[in-house]
Order: structure tokens, then sequence, then C-alpha cells
């Protein structure tokens, strides 16, 4: 229904309130609910009720009366059809002009707003949540997973910049790009991950679960894009067709989803070598930049810089080691196995292990898997495992075994789990790129998932700000109203839904501005879950904003899905709709490391 959002607020006030906050009764969010379904009606009705059983006025007692009950519903019935144009009543009611009715309403449901909405209403949100798709009992869960980059390691912001840098280099030194490109620094909050590409036509964009685009979140180079010429370069739709759009693992024939955090550097870079030669009217090929981006990103990993960058200032790269040590001391005293598969190479992997976790790391886990070539290594059976001797030099022994201290390079998961025995859902996997790391695990192999999404810190803050609060809430609200109000259709009606329309317009421009200007949200458009939202969904059971989550919960947790309504439902289950308003158990314990 579209006031769910709204009631969820009610409801998180009353059931997850904390001793800052004011704690509304239960009859106040059933009145706010029921007003928002009546247009406010049913609100100001039961005020005067209770106003008159203050006062000890006779009609309570009348009220209470089924007789005096119907025909207060059969007024009420009257009155309201009155203000439907073209039926006409032999009534000596006077007659309500409708812009006086509409704002009316307008108003009654803004102070409604206001007064049930306090300052600090959602500032219960904890950032140390973790999340479910579906129910996973950690009790279950023998064997943990992780993959590195992103994962058991977090990395500063600086990377990004480094990454763009270089990149934008080897634009300019070996594709033969123009020298101008180099005026263009890194933008730091220009691109948010989960984006789409439109190789042929250079368009960055935002598209929903439902593979529309999201207008306003278009950009060539570094230009919105008007709507209107949206519209018309998508054949008078703004509709993304399932076959052009991104595939399986995100690469599609005309699309490309960027759905891991390394990719924000790419994104700016093709805004930038795009808006370079839009402003300066050169013509160009968009198929040909893409590519050669692409490549420029590529040569920076294949060739090493960020390894050697990161190697020789773990200090400033590396963010919170001391948590990664925390998680994996804490699983294996509880007795559970561990092991790693990355892409990354093994002298990388080890500075970074010694750093944050000690030199005797591996012994942590029970195997250890790098340059793993993953997705493939996760669907392509061919690839044998290969040993690495102490000084990471290839061995040439067949492996039939997976022994714990040695190192492995490449294979196949197929070989993995047929040495290891490891198989379905008590095995937990955690990693950041959605395709890379888990659809296949999810959905081929039957393991629990665990995705790393750490911009969940940064929209947690702006959701517990008073201004997203009480914005989003009100653009509820007025959705409801615009839903409701729309049978008047006369032409002062008309003025004022418009005026509506427009108000809900810049309410929905102002919340999205408030995550990336940009971009917005990467979970939500207006009002749809984004297209990277509904893959975190479908190939995640668990997401969190880093593996530090599993310090404030036990491990024989069972996380359970919020049943959040269908739009056919009600919200009558009240014990989980904030389940990130949950005081976490164990978040005290780890006091010492926050």
């Amino acid at each position: 229904m579209p006031y769910e959002n709204v009631c969820r607020v009610g409801c998180a006030l009353l059931h997850k309130g904390s001793s800052t906050l004011p704690l509304l009764s239960p009859g106040t969010v059933q009145a706010f609910c029921r007003c928002l379904m009546s247009g406010g009606k049913e609100y100001q009705k039961e005020k005067r009720c209770k106003s008159e059983a203050s006062a000890g006025s006779p009609s309570v007692a009348q009220s209470r009366s089924p007789a005096h009950k119907y025909q207060v519903t059969g007024k009420k019935r009257d009155e309201e059809s009155l203000t439907v144009p073209g039926r006409s009543y032999s009534s000596t009611a006077p007659k309500v002009d409708p812009k006086v009715y509409l704002w009316a309403r307008y108003n009654e449901m803004k102070r409604l707003v206001h007064d049930l909405i306090p300052p600090g209403v959602c500032n219960l949100l904890n950032s140390s949540t973790i999340y479910a798709n579906n129910e996973v009992s950690l009790a279950e869960v023998d064997i943990y997973g992780f993959d590195y980059d992103y994962t058991l390691a977090l990395y500063s912001n600086a990377l990004n910049a480094m990454i763009y840098d270089k990149a934008r280099d080897f634009l300019i030194e070996h594709f033969k790009y123009p020298q101008g490109i180099r005026k263009y620094d890194y933008i730091p909050n220009f691109a948010v991950r989960g984006l789409h590409y439109d190789i042929q036509k250079g368009l960055l964009m935002k598209i929903d679960a439902f593979h529309y685009i999201q207008l306003g979140t278009v950009y060539r180079g570094l230009k919105p894009v008007p709507d209107e010429e949206v519209l018309q370069l998508y054949h008078g739709t703004h509709h993304v067709p399932l076959h052009q759009d991104s595939g399986f693992y995100g690469k599609g024939p005309k699309v490309k989803q960027f759905m891991d955090v390394f990719s924000i550097p790419e994104m700016t870079l093709l805004a930038v070598a795009n808006d370079f030669f839009l402003s300066n009217d050169i013509e160009y090929d968009p198929v040909h930049l893409y590519k050669d981006v692409t490549d420029a990103i590529a040569m920076v990993h294949i060739k090493g810089y960020m390894y050697k960058w990161i190697m020789q200032d773990l200090e400033k790269f590396i963010l919170r080691g001391e948590e990664t040590y925390a998680v994996l001391h804490r699983l294996v005293s509880n007795g559970k196995k561990l092991f790693l598969i990355t892409n990354s190479p093994f002298s990388f992997v080890d500075k970074g292990m010694k750093y944050m976790v000690g030199k005797e790391w591996r012994d942590f886990f029970d195997v250890v898997i790098v340059q793993a070539d993953k997705p493939h290594f996760f669907n392509d059976g061919i690839k044998p495992f290969r040993r690495l001797d102490h000084n990471g030099d290839l061995q040439w022994d067949k492996i039939n075994r997976l022994d714990k201290g040695q190192i492995y390079k490449q294979g196949n998961l197929f070989d993995f789990l047929r040495l290891t025995g490891w198989r379905g859902s008590k095995v937990l996997y955690f990693g950041d790129h959605l395709y890379s790391d888990l659809a296949d695990l999810m959905l081929r192999h039957g393991w629990r998932t665990g995705a790393i999404v750490p911009e969940l810190e940064l929209e947690t803050k702006v959701v517990n700000t008073e201004q997203y609060a009480q914005s989003l809430t009100w653009l509820q609200a007025l959705t409801g109203l615009l839903e409701r109000m729309q049978v008047h259709r006369d032409s002062e009606s008309k003025k004022v839904l418009h005026d509506w329309l427009k108000e809900r317009e810049e309410l929905r421009i102002m919340t999205k501005n408030l995550f990336n200007p940009q971009f917005g949200s990467i979970f939500r458009t207006c009002h749809n879950p984004t297209y990277f939202s509904r893959r975190l969904c479908r190939f995640s059971d668990l997401y969190m904003a880093s593996l530090s989550c599993l310090l404030n919960y036990d491990l024989s947790y069972t996380f359970y899905p919020r049943r959040t309504p269908l739009q056919h439902e009600a919200p009558l289950w009240m014990d989980q709709l904030c389940t990130g308003c949950m005081k976490t158990p164990f978040l005290e314990e780890m006091a010492h490391i926050r």
C-alpha cells in the first residue's frame, strides 16, 4: 500500500523507541495509519471525540449505540459523495469549494506528519546491523569463506584517486588521447556503485529493478541529459530492454553494469573523457572510448600498480585491520573452519594479512587460494590447483588434497568441493562483488552468501538525519493524498493536484541529493529498488557494511528476513518493521575495537 512506509516510521517509534525520544502510544500510531487511509478525516474525528469525552459531552454515550454509529457513517458518506463532480443530490448541506477542500486536507496531513514525526525519529538505525534477505542460522554454519579485497581488507578512498590518475596517464601516453584530459582531476563523489553505462551512446545512468532509467540520473560526460532527450534516445520510453541490459555477470552487448567498488574510478574516467571530447566539439566513437578506458583501468591492476601502492603504505590504504583480526580470532576460537579464495596474488595478500592479523595469519585458515580467477573459478572445472612453495614459486606436483598451511593457486570450485567435502548451507562465503563472488555460489552450489556493502555506513547516516526523515515521511503522505484526491477532476482541483505533483518531484530530488547529487542512493530510485538492490537481494543471504558487523552477533544467532508488506497486504505485523533499529547484542563488548 502507498502508505506503508509512513506507518512503518510510526510503528518504529512505537516498538523501537529509546530513552531520548518520545514514545508514541499504540492508539496514536493506529490513528496516524487510519489518517493516511482516510486522507486525514479519521484522525481529526478521533481528536474531536476525545475532546468531547474529556468535557463530559453526552454525544460520546450516543456514539456508542449501533444506531447512532450507523447514522454517522451514512452522514459521512453523503458528505464525501458531495465532493465528487458529476452527481446531484437533494441535500441542504452547503457545497464545498474543491480548492478549499483539497488544501484543507493538505494542511491537515502536513500538521499530522509534523506532530507525529519528532526530531531524531530515525536516529535509531545502526550501521553495524546485518540485514537478512533469507533466513540464516549461524549455528548451522561450520565453515566461513572470504574474498580479500574489500572484504577482509577495506581500502581508503585515496586508492580510487590513485587508480584514476594512473589510468588517465595510460589513456594519454599509451592510447594517445589528447593531453587536455590531464586537466581533469579525480572527482571523489561523482559516481556510485551499481550504475549502468550505455556503451554506444556514452551515457552513465541509474536503472531500477524493472529496467527503467531513473530520469534525472542520466549523464553524458559530466553533464546531465534532459529528460526529453532521454526519451528520444530510448524510442519514446525510459526503459532498457532485457536483451540490451547487462547479462548474468553485468556485461550486456550494449550496456555494462559497474558492480564493484573498484569500478568507481573507471566510471569517473569515462565521464571525464566523454566530457573532454564534447566540450571541445571533437568527434569520437563512444565504443572505442569505452574499450580504451576499460583497458587503461585494467593496466593499473595487471601491471601491479595498485598492489605496489598499498604494499608501500599499508597504514594509509588499509582500514580497520584490527577488526578483521577480531572476526577471524572469534571464529577460530569457536571451532569454525576458515578459507580464503581471492583473485589477488599471494605476495600482496601476505603483506596485507600480516599487517592486519599478524605474521602467523595463515594459522587461521584451513585453505588459502590466490589468483583464483573468479568468477571462472566457480563455474569452470578445467584449471587444476597448483601449490606455491614458501618463496611463492609454482610447484609441479599433483594436488590430491588441500592442506592447512599451504598456498594454492588457480583451481576450480568442483575440485575444491571434492577435496574438502564442504557443501551446502553449512558454508557461508563473504565477498563484495555480487556477480564474481556470490552469484554462482548462491544459484548453483547452495552455499550461504554474505555481501559486503561499505556504502551502508554513509547511507545509514543520511537516513538517520532529521531532514531525511521529515522529507521522506511527508513525501509518502503527499503521495497518499494525490492517490486519494485524484478523483477531483474540476479545473480548480487539477491546479491544486498539479502543485502537489510539483512539490512531490521537488521532494524526490531533494531526498536523492542527500545521498549523491548526481545519482542518489545505490539502493533506490525515486521509490523502486535499484537494479543493484535487486541483485543484492537475489545473490546474498545476508548483507552488511563490513565483516566487523559479525562481532555484534552470537555465533548461534539466527537472522530472520523482515516481512515487508506486499502491495495488497496490510502492515499488521509490527515486531520486525525496523530491523536496523534493533540494538545489536554484542556491540558493547567490542567497544575497545571501535
